[in-house]
């Protein structure tokens, strides 16, 4: 049943099971589209980052270019939620450190899961993004090796994107895990760096976390984790 219910953040997989490179798509777009209209992941095969906006899942692939994915595209790993932002502020001339740590002092929500959204211009924008894998899938590590990188000055978009405490690193990055998508789709892609020009920043923290497994996937039950250097290993592909 989809979850409508605006306290609620939905996760399909865990990010931990990227980690040994599980990168099969075991949700549909059409149907993680039924639990939020906003929100970030990736797609089939690993391949490129995805920004969900107002309903539409986007996916930035290895080369910059940006499709809209279709209902019938699948995803290994995605978070969403109904954007209904609890807080928003107008703010000028923010780094991407001054703009994670106002968030955290600003608010008291430093021990539970939100939602960071920011629309406006941006001065300096840095994304990179994960290269198309083949099968057998190579470990998260392997995979992370090269990643294109992104830069534009001057850009008007959105940033999209969540904060987790650390005691669920694994179940997600612990810290800040952004996405970004230019309004003009020209720039895209897990956010490095920025410095916001001007813009409207946005929290929205979640009383409960909705945790979907993909039961249906063979490889996911039979995979032993190797939990002692998964820290680590999300540590140098997400950060």
């Amino acid at each position: 049943m989809a979850v409508t219910d605006k306290s609620v953040l939905y996760q399909h997989g865990t990010l931990s099971l990227l980690v040994p490179g599980l990168f099969e798509g075991t949700m549909t777009i059409g149907e993680l589209l039924q639990h939020g209209n906003s929100g970030i992941g990736t797609v089939q095969d690993f391949n490129g980052e995805m920004v969900i906006l107002d309903g539409h899942a986007y996916q930035v692939v290895e080369t910059g270019e940006v499709h809209e994915l279709t209902a019938e595209q699948s995803v290994p790993f995605a978070t969403v939620h109904f954007d209904d932002p609890k807080v928003t502020t107008h703010e000028t001339k923010l780094t991407k450190a001054d703009v994670e740590q106002k968030l955290l002092t600003d608010y008291p929500y430093k021990n539970v899961f939100y939602a960071v959204k920011i629309r406006g211009i941006f001065s300096h924008m840095l994304t990179r993004v994960v290269q198309k894998q083949e099968k057998p899938y190579p470990n998260l590590t392997e995979s992370t090796k090269t990643q294109p990188k992104f830069k534009q000055e001057n850009v008007e978009g959105t940033l999209i994107g969540y904060y987790a405490p650390e005691l669920f690193q694994g179940v997600a990055v612990a810290g800040y895990h952004v996405h970004f998508l230019s309004n003009d789709h020209s720039i895209g892609g897990h956010v490095l760096d920025y410095t916001l020009a001007e813009g409207d920043v946005s929290i929205q923290p979640f009383a409960s976390l909705q945790q979907h497994f993909p039961l249906e996937d063979p490889a996911f039950l039979k995979e032993d984790f190797n939990y002692a250097g998964m820290s680590t290993s999300i540590n140098k592909a997400e950060k």
